[in-house]
C-alpha cells in the first residue's frame, strides 16, 4: 500500500511540474516577487532599527522566511480551480489513494519554494549578504525555512479546501501580508512598542527568522527548537484537517 500512494503521489507531483511548462509566466513571477521586496526593502525603504551590525545580514534571512509564507494564495488558488473545475472529483474516482492529489500539491510547491530560496539567497550574495557557518549549520537554516514552507502550504491546502472558490481566495490574501509584516523579518522587535513587539516575538515566522539568521551568522542555535515546534504544531492541527476535509468532498 505504501509503494502504491508513493507512486500515486509521484504521478500527481508530475502534473503539478508539467503546468510549469504550460505556465512558465506564473513560475517566474514566483521567483521574481521575493527579489523584488528585497531590493525594495534594502534599498528603498531602508529601515534597520533597532538592527546590531549590518542590515542586509539581518533582512535576507527575514526575506527568506517571508517568501516561505507568502505564495500560500498560489496553493490556495491551484486546489480552488481543480476543485471547480471538477478535476479531483475526477481523480477521486480513479483507483488512487486517498490523499495524492494533495501531496503531489504540496511536493510541487516545496520544490518551488526551494528553488525560490536559492535564489533569493543568491540576489542576497550579491548585495553583500554572507554565511558565516559550516555546511552543518547551513543546511540546517535551508531545512528549517523548508518545515516552516511546508506547515504554511498544509494550512493553505486546507483553507483552499475550507473555501471551495478561487474569488474567497482573496479573503486570505489580505490576512497573510499583515500576518507576514507583523513578524521581526524586516524589523527588529525592540524597536516597536512594548505590545506590539510581543505579538511580533511570538509569530511563528519571527522565530523561524530568528534561528535562521543564528545558524547563518554562526551565532548559536538556542532558538533553533521553537522554530522547529511551532511548524510542528501547525502541521498536527492542520494536515489532518486537511486530509478529512478532502476525504469528505464527495460525502
Amino acid at each position: 500500500m505504501t509503494a502504491y500512494a508513493l507512486t500515486d503521489s509521484w504521478t500527481m507531483t508530475r502534473r503539478e511540474l508539467a503546468h510549469w511548462a504550460r505556465q512558465p509566466v506564473q513560475v517566474v513571477v514566483n521567483l521574481v516577487f521575493p527579489v523584488m521586496l528585497l531590493l525594495m526593502f534594502g534599498y528603498l525603504v531602508g529601515g534597520g532599527r533597532g538592527v546590531q551590525g549590518s542590515y542586509i545580514d539581518y533582512l535576507v534571512p527575514g526575506m527568506l522566511a517571508l517568501t516561505m509564507a507568502f505564495g500560500l494564495e498560489g496553493t490556495m488558488i491551484a486546489v480552488t480551480q481543480d476543485l471547480n473545475k471538477g478535476v479531483i472529483d475526477r481523480f477521486r474516482s480513479l483507483p488512487m489513494a486517498n490523499g495524492a492529489v494533495l501531496v503531489g500539491r504540496s511536493a510541487a510547491d516545496m520544490l518551488q519554494s526551494a528553488l525560490s530560496l536559492f535564489v533569493l539567497m543568491g540576489v542576497g550574495y550579491a548585495l553583500g549578504w554572507r554565511v558565516d557557518a559550516g555546511a552543518g549549520a547551513f543546511l540546517g537554516a535551508v531545512g528549517l525555512l523548508l518545515l516552516f514552507r511546508f506547515a504554511m502550504l498544509w494550512i493553505g491546502i486546507h483553507l483552499a479546501l475550507v473555501a471551495g472558490k478561487p474569488e474567497l481566495v482573496q479573503a486570505v490574501q489580505i490576512l497573510v501580508w499583515p500576518v507576514g509584516f507583523l513578524s521581526n523579518a524586516l524589523a527588529h522587535p525592540g524597536s516597536m512598542p512594548d505590545w506590539l513587539g510581543t505579538v511580533v516575538e511570538w509569530n511563528p515566522m519571527s522565530a523561524t527568522a530568528t534561528a535562521v539568521r543564528d545558524l547563518f551568522g554562526g551565532t548559536g542555535t538556542e532558538h533553533v527548537a521553537a522554530a522547529v515546534v511551532w511548524p510542528v504544531l501547525l502541521l498536527a492541527v492542520f494536515f489532518p484537517l486537511a486530509v478529512r476535509r478532502f476525504g469528505r468532498l464527495s460525502k
